[in-house]
């Protein structure tokens, strides 16, 4: 998507203008003035439909997450089950707020407006599973609203931003997006005092993870998430990424990418011994499955344009015995 001048703009480097990141409040507040919508709505003002019943909500959270996201649906296969139903809705609902604005047909920061609004209700929209299963959890967890808030914030950045300068930049952008819904998962788990900090690190090295297997994906979007400042440090440009520039240059910058992304997984690693015994094995199991995206993409030789790189079940399954003695190793 294009940037929108009523964000905040800065000239980076190249020439370009470069969008910054805005606080929380203030990136919803944006989206609700480009759009001249109210930021809350009525759960009155919900267009009469059949309504789901609780059970039918969090079956259909099941169902997207096993059809969307298989690496997180078998590693929170390992969650006692009322959390794991729980953690599921969360993720549910990352991914309807994620697909609100990529699959939106004319208007995807309207599209996003509505959206918030609907997750602001004083009542949940009886007609959308997601949202009435995502409703339960968050009030039986009593979830913080700012996180949430911290989260749609994110889902916004990707209308008025498709590039970052700094790494800095980015860092916000992938907390947002993906910490937050660690510290979230935390706040469904139950964690002992100084996992934040671990979870953060978690959180911005699966997002990375993302972006480095979605280089050429992002690229077809006219996106590109690799900050301009690691760019200029191999001589390549967000012009070269979106013309698929594959070189000596671009495998240099993805080896660079992975091995920062790596020292995260390793960084935040001991934070999974702050977590209940019973919830270690899903959330190591989904660090180091994630992690071995790296390795495939490695395996590519960092080719992210025309090779998607992932692990197939029988990979999954093969690693798990060496995750969970690493777990066990943890105390």
């Amino acid at each position: 998507m294009s940037l929108n001048p009523g964000s905040s703009l800065a000239v980076g480097a190249s020439g370009k203008l470069i969008s910054q990141p805005l606080p929380a409040e203030e990136q919803l507040a944006l989206l609700f003035h480009l759009t001249e919508s109210s930021p809350h709505v009525s759960s009155d003002e919900h267009p009469p439909r059949p309504p789901h019943s609780l059970a039918e909500a969090y079956a259909e959270c099941e169902r997207i997450i096993r059809r969307h996201s298989k690496s997180f649906y078998f590693s929170s296969q390992f969650l006692a089950p009322d959390v794991r139903r729980a953690v599921r809705a969360l993720y549910a609902f990352c991914r309807a707020t994620d697909d609100t604005v990529d699959m939106a047909v004319d208007d995807p920061a309207r599209a996003l407006a509505t959206w918030v609004q609907q997750v602001r209700a004083p009542r949940p929209a009886p007609y959308d599973p997601v949202l009435l299963a995502w409703y339960d959890t968050r009030t039986r967890y009593n979830l913080s609203a700012a996180l949430v808030d911290e989260l749609l914030a994110g889902v916004a950045m990707d209308l008025t931003i498709s590039r970052y300068e700094h790494f800095a930049d980015l860092w916000l952008y992938c907390y947002r997006v993906a910490s937050v819904v660690g510290l979230l998962v935390m706040g469904i788990t139950g964690y002992v005092p100084g996992a934040e900090p671990y979870a953060i690190k978690l959180g911005v090295a699966l997002q990375l993870t993302n972006i480095l297997r979605d280089v050429g994906e992002d690229a077809r979007r006219g996106r590109v998430y690799l900050p301009h400042e690691d760019l200029a440090r191999f001589d390549l440009t967000a012009e070269d990424i979106l013309a698929e520039v594959y070189d000596e240059r671009f495998r240099a910058l993805m080896r660079f990418e992975v091995e920062r992304t790596r020292r995260l997984y390793a960084e935040s690693w001991p934070g999974i011994a702050l977590l209940p015994p019973q919830s270690r094995l899903a959330i190591g199991a989904a660090a180091r499955i994630y992690c071995g995206i790296l390795d495939k993409l490695e395996a590519n030789d960092y080719d992210a344009y025309t090779r998607r790189a992932h692990l197939k079940l029988r990979e999954k399954v093969v690693r798990l015995p060496r995750i969970w003695w690493d777990v066990c190793c943890l105390g």
